[in-house]
């Protein structure tokens, strides 16, 4: 079933009316009816509805339920009013109608009249009435009020007797009830505007709060991340300034006590002892060796740090539970595959499925699209890429991908470039994690703007491919003496882009640091490992990203954690291979090892 993970206020209609199912089931409503505190029957209700796939807390639920009602009974009050033609417009009156006609009658005015306080009474709920998201109702399927409908609120017209003593007979006194002026006329409030338009104004202004909600929330996530790079920035400072002072004063000791020695120091100068000199050259060399440690932009291939960026690894991996349903995980594409390459989509594809992506869509060309196919059943093509609305029918699809694969196997003709360009510009559009490797390459060297400075994004050169983007975007050739100077250089010019330069050790780096995976591989390469690379590394993304998000992974890009877990597993699957077929390993076979080496490096 495909379900809604939206987790708003928005209900679709197909969630809305299995909620509806749910609720008038007869066993709910007899709880209902049978119990003043019920939330445990909208915890019920909320539990029904997650195994139909669709993710709900029980206060959603009841707030959803209450204002089905409102509608209902605003609906069903216009249709005692004008002939019974209002039920039109409310969606899910046949459904309310259905489950309501057997429960007590409500009057429906007093929803008009006293809001969503007087729902209680037909709720019979624990929770108050002002509950802040009754004062939002749904964009969605809400039914309007009855068109120029006036309110009036009249008072009775009942006179009010005034007592009158009145003496009789021997001074005894008695009191008569009598009305000493005629009564006051009715006083009678109109309300000039029609109901529809003060909903109308009322919906607007509630859009508009959102609206300033949402903007003002990100401004100040914004506004932290500011600060905490500030911040950043100010202990860099203060640990260089910390390390040259100490650094001068450890050299200038020796001259200083060289000097002393010739001639006698005056009276009232402070004699240091020349045992305090090592002390500082200690703490000299434990300030840069901290440095370089945490802040440095140099090669951190030590394995202290490769466990420790596994262990954040191992943080973005969803747990495997059974109340998951189809597409959670990660639903992957990828951008390539035409006549002369098929088995470079194919690859990416299927090891993104084994990695743990619940779907991998190939969006291929029209003649390669039966051969990929023919490869395995459990990938999802799309023979679009080369028709005449490939960017509109790949487009469909965007809003259910996770993440986006661009290049392997997808050529250099023209239109294909010029099509995997207005995909890419779609899915920066809907910050959807993209991974470019192969020819996608080819089509950055050419314009590197269609990929610069978009934080999700991730570029997989080999060495051929690096030189050649180097020297597009510097005009001058890359200085092969220093590989991590030249890969962040390349990676600040793209705007920080990550990026992962394949190699002997593969260097990642976002243009803070350099990181080097140095799991231990093979000496074997052939074609098709670099597929491996990038069809996991799209899963491992849209995790990281996730868990980002979700405020798992803090202070370090997502997408170099995405990057690092990538080149691991492709390591690891290299070296199992190697050494079940030695030199004739193929791509084929270090697939075939990618469950037990994603187990020996996340799950032990």
């Amino acid at each position: 079933m495909q379900a809604n993970t939206t987790r708003g206020f928005l209900w679709s209609d197909v969630e809305t009316r299995t909620l509806l199912n749910i609720w008038g089931e007869q066993d709910i409503q007899a709880a209902l009816d049978g119990n003043f505190r019920n939330s445990f029957v909208y915890r019920d209700v909320s539990r029904r509805l997650g195994a139909m796939g669709f993710e709900r807390t029980p206060e959603q639920c009841r707030v959803r339920i209450k204002s089905l009602k409102r509608q209902y009974l605003l609906a069903k009050e216009g249709n005692l009013r004008n002939n019974g033609q209002y039920h039109k417009i409310c969606k899910f009156y046949d459904a309310m109608e259905r489950i309501l006609s057997n429960r007590p009658a409500t009057d429906p005015q007093e929803f008009i009249e006293s809001g969503a306080g007087g729902e209680e009474a037909v709720d019979g709920l624990e929770e108050d009435g002002d509950d802040a998201q009754d004062a939002y109702p749904e964009s969605t399927d809400e039914c309007p009020y009855p068109a120029e409908t006036e309110v009036k609120l009249e008072y009775p017209a009942v006179p009010i007797p005034i007592p009158i003593k009145v003496t009789v007979g021997n001074n005894s006194k008695c009191s008569l009830p009598l009305h000493t002026r005629p009564p006051k006329r009715p006083r009678k409030r109109r309300a000039n505007f029609p109901m529809e338009k003060l909903m109308e104004q009322f919906l607007e202004q509630s859009a508009q709060a959102e609206d300033s909600f949402y903007r003002m929330e990100e401004q100040r996530l914004q506004a932290e991340d500011r600060r905490r790079e500030a911040e950043h920035s100010r202990e860099l400072h203060m640990l260089q300034m910390l390390g040259q002072m100490f650094s001068s004063i450890s050299s200038a000791r020796p001259a200083s006590a060289a000097t002393s020695s010739k001639t006698a120091p005056p009276a009232y100068a402070p004699v240091v002892p020349q045992r305090s000199i090592p002390h500082f050259k200690t703490l000299t060399l434990f300030i840069s060796s901290g440095f370089e440690r945490y802040f440095g932009s140099g090669s951190t291939s030590h394995k202290g740090m490769d466990d420790d960026i596994l262990s954040l690894v191992k943080s973005i991996i969803p747990p495997l539970t059974s109340k998951k349903h189809k597409g959670q995980d990660g639903r992957i594409g990828i951008i390539g595959g035409c006549q002369d390459y098929t088995g470079a989509p194919y690859f990416a594809a299927i090891s993104a499925l084994k990695v743990g992506a619940d779907l991998s869509h190939v969006f291929c060309t029209k003649d390669a699209a039966t051969v990929i196919k023919s490869y395995s059943p459990e990938l999802i093509v799309h023979p679009v890429l080369d028709s005449p609305n490939a960017v509109e029918e790949i487009e469909k699809w965007l809003p259910r991908l996770h993440g986006l694969v661009v290049g392997p196997g997808l050529g250099r003709e023209d239109l294909l470039l010029k099509t995997a360009k207005e995909v890419i510009e779609k899915s920066k559009a809907r910050d959807i994690p993209i991974v470019i490797d192969a020819d996608g390459l080819w089509l950055v060297t050419q314009q590197p703007s269609v990929i610069q400075g978009y934080q999700k994004g991730i570029l997989t050169p080999n060495f051929m491919e690096f030189t050649r983007l180097y020297e597009a975007l510097h005009h001058k050739p890359m200085d092969s003496s220093d590989y991590q100077g030249s890969v962040m250089q390349l990676s600040v010019a793209m705007g920080n882009l990550t990026l992962v330069l394949k190699g002997e050790q593969d260097l990642i780096t976002d243009g803070n640091k350099v990181i080097s995976c140095s799991i231990e591989g093979s000496g074997r390469r052939c074609g098709g490992q670099g597929d491996l690379l990038s069809g996991s590394m799209g899963v491992l993304a849209h995790w990281a990203h996730a868990a980002s998000a979700a405020g798992t992974v803090r202070s370090v890009n997502p997408s170099v954690v995405a990057a690092f877990g990538a080149c691991s597993l492709t390591r690891q699957c290299n070296s199992q291979a190697f050494q079940r077929h030695g030199r004739s390993t193929t791509t084929s076979d270090m697939i075939q090892e990618i469950g037990s080496a994603f187990k020996k490096l996340f799950e032990s």
